[in-house]
């Protein structure tokens, strides 16, 4: 299995989707957030603050009710950093910010909007920065695809190059394993050689020393023609690669 992330000291979390209003994501929550107070915290942060990029969504309204949410269920406050365009990825203030936080979680929506605020930008080398250093960073749905070597191009159509945390893997998210043909298109990019298929209230979470932990199914597949495979845990990543 060539499982593999990059390397950090923090956590990858990846999220299949589904409604935190109504539920739906409680169990995944619950499990990375047992993560952050093991993150290590940044110089001068609050314990266990998470930071929440919008920028996939472009709603100035998701981090208020994300914020609302998980307040009001795991007591753990939560800032918005600001980023809807590529030039708020430009701004020191929210670099500052991200460096602050002890989770970053990043928010659905639509992979190219992620992709256009992000790509190239200070806020995502701080955003590696720290993961590098310790902090958990959570990406559901959309985000969670961009995170692999190749998204989904939901204006243009075919393929567009994610950020490449996941070296050689892909990740569809909202995955129904009856449905599979989109996972199958991405694993035919030429720098995929292993995909996920993450159902809605499902994630995988990979850990800074080789682990591995899952909430609910997730499928793997490394071959566009064969067969869909359910994990069973425990997995064993491979050992972190530079990608």
């Amino acid at each position: 299995m060539q499982l593999s992330r990059v390397p950090g000291a923090g956590w990858i979390v990846l999220i299949g989707g589904g409604e935190f209003s109504f539920g739906e994501t409680e169990a995944v929550d619950a499990a990375w957030l047992e993560k952050v107070a093991d993150s290590g915290d940044a110089s001068g942060a609050p314990a266990s603050s998470v930071g929440f990029i919008p920028a996939a969504s472009g709603s100035t309204e998701y981090g208020g009710h994300f914020a609302e949410y998980l307040q009001g269920h795991f007591d753990r406050p939560v800032e918005t950093v600001p980023i809807y365009r590529a030039r708020d990825g430009r701004r020191q203030k929210n670099c500052k910010r991200i460096a602050s936080a002890d989770a970053l979680y990043i928010g659905g929506g639509v992979t190219n909007h992620l992709l256009d605020a992000l790509v190239g930008s200070p806020a995502l080398e701080a955003l590696e920065e720290r993961f590098r250093s310790g902090a958990v960073v959570v990406a559901i749905a959309a985000a969670a695809q961009t995170l692999g070597v190749a998204a989904r191009d939901l204006f243009g159509g075919g393929l567009v190059a994610g950020f490449g945390w996941l070296p050689n893997g892909v990740v569809e998210t909202n995955f129904d394993p009856s449905h599979d043909r989109r996972l199958r298109q991405l694993l035919e990019h030429p720098k995929a050689k292993w995909g996920l298929g993450l159902p809605a209230g499902s994630a995988i979470l990979l850990g800074p020393n080789n682990e591995v932990e899952q909430v609910g199914k997730v499928y793997y597949l490394d071959d566009p023609t064969g067969a869909l495979v359910e994990l069973d845990e425990p997995v064993e990543l491979d050992e972190p690669s530079d990608g």
